[in-house]
């Protein structure tokens, strides 16, 4: 089940965003679990992935995407993703923007299954390397 995220969730959000992201924004999912920014949750008994999205309209900026490490490889991130999209779009949102790590082939191989595709390259973006900024149209 998809959903928004609720004030007991922190805790669990906190240790997957804590574990699965190596530059984690704790002050972001602070404020998004208040909301805005939005974020959704994977609930599977416990919350076992979350989005966060900063809406800018028309377009939405997905500012963290993480799945639970002991999770990941079993298609939770890819229903999370298909919920995202949907709800997005239900929402009247044009474009969906992110950054990915340049190097990270496993998360870019993902998000280009979806439709995004690289738009900007975006030199020191993170403490240790280089970054993209990766946009899909809704």
């Amino acid at each position: 089940m998809i959903r928004e995220a609720r004030p007991s969730d922190e805790a669990r959000l906190r240790a997957i965003q804590t574990r699965a992201l190596e530059e984690p924004w704790p002050e972001l999912l602070d404020v998004g679990i208040e909301g805005p920014p939005l974020v959704l949750v994977l609930d599977a008994g416990e919350p076992a992935a979350y989005a966060l999205v900063v809406p800018d309209r028309p377009v939405a900026y997905l500012a963290e995407f993480a799945v639970a490490p002991a999770m990941q490889g079993q298609g939770l991130g890819t229903a999370l993703m298909d919920g995202l999209l949907d709800r997005l779009r239900e929402a009247g949102f044009e474009t969906v923007r992110l950054t990915a790590r340049e190097d990270d082939e496993r998360a870019r191989s993902f998000y280009d299954g979806f439709g995004f595709a690289k738009s900007e390259d975006l030199p020191g973006h993170y403490d240790d390397g280089d970054g993209v900024l990766l946009v899909r149209d809704l």
